[in-house]
C-alpha cells in the first residue's frame, strides 16, 4: 500500500505497513467511509505528524491518545487544532503551564502546535483516527500496535529523546523506551479533570529543554507565533 508519510518515517516504518494488522486498519477505515461515516482527521492529515517532524529531526515526543472528535478540531498533531479554532480545555492548561513554568505568555485564542512540531516535537496520538462525535471510536482496530512500533523505533534508534507521558495511558508505553538512553518526563494529564493532580507544577517544558542542551540539541522554543 502507497502510504503518504514523509520517506525517512517511511523507511523507518516499511516493515509495519506490510503486517495484517496495518492493512486491518486500512480496511476498517475505508469500509466505514463507504457506509456514510466521517472520519477524523481528514485522509491528508492522518499522518501529519509524522510529515512535520521526520525522523531524524525528533527530540521530544509529547504522546496524546486519540485525535480531537469534534467537526474541524483534529489535524493529526496530538493536542493541537487548526487556525481558526480555540483551543480545548486540556491545551488551555497546557499554556498555563508554560506560563507558570517558562514566563512565555501563550494565546488565548491559537492552538496550532505546528510551530513545535517543525522544531522536532512529535505530536503523537496513540490512536490516529476517530469516528466523528465517537470519543476512543477507533481504539481496538490497531493503531495502537502502528504506534507503539513508532515508540520502539525512536527509542531503539535515537537516544536523548524526551517523552512527556500525561496521563496513565501514555505512562503505561514506558515499557517500550529504554530509560537508560532517554528522558522520561511523567505526570497527570493536562486535561480540567486531572491537571491540578500533578500536571500543574511539573515544569516539564523547562526540563526538557535542560535536558536537551545537556545532550548538546538544540532546545525547543515553546513560543508560538500566532498568524
Amino acid at each position: 500500500m502507497d502510504v503518504q508519510i514523509e520517506a525517512s518515517w517511511k523507511e523507518a516504518l516499511k516493515s509495519e505497513f506490510s503486517k495484517p494488522y496495518f492493512l486491518e486498519i486500512v480496511t476498517h477505515i475505508k469500509t466505514e467511509k463507504m457506509s456514510g461515516k466521517t472520519i477524523y482527521p481528514p485522509g491528508p492529515l492522518m499522518f501529519n505528524a509524522f510529515n512535520q517532524t521526520p525522523f531524524s529531526k525528533v527530540s521530544v515526543v509529547i504522546l496524546g491518545q486519540d485525535p480531537y472528535h469534534n467537526p474541524g478540531q483534529a489535524h493529526g498533531l496530538s493536542f493541537s487544532v487548526p487556525n481558526g479554532i480555540k483551543p480545548p480545555p486540556s491545551l488551555v492548561n497546557i499554556y498555563k503551564e508554560i506560563k507558570s513554568d517558562i514566563g512565555v505568555p501563550m494565546p488565548v485564542e491559537y492552538g496550532n502546535l505546528t510551530r513545535w512540531a517543525e522544531q522536532g516535537v512529535l505530536l503523537l496520538n496513540a490512536i490516529l483516527t476517530v469516528r466523528a462525535n465517537e470519543p476512543a471510536s477507533h481504539q481496538k482496530i490497531g493503531w495502537m500496535n502502528f504506534t507503539d512500533a513508532v515508540i520502539q523505533k525512536i527509542s531503539d534508534e535515537k537516544s536523548g529523546v524526551v517523552f512527556l507521558l500525561w496521563g496513565k495511558f501514555a505512562q503505561d508505553k514506558q515499557i517500550l523506551i529504554d530509560e537508560t538512553k532517554h528522558l522520561l518526563l511523567k505526570a497527570a494529564h493536562p486535561s480540567p479533570f486531572s491537571a491540578d493532580k500533578g500536571f500543574f507544577g511539573c515544569r516539564h517544558f523547562s526540563k526538557a529543554n535542560d535536558y536537551l542542551v545537556q545532550q548538546g540539541k538544540q532546545p525547543i522554543d515553546w513560543k508560538l507565533l500566532t498568524p
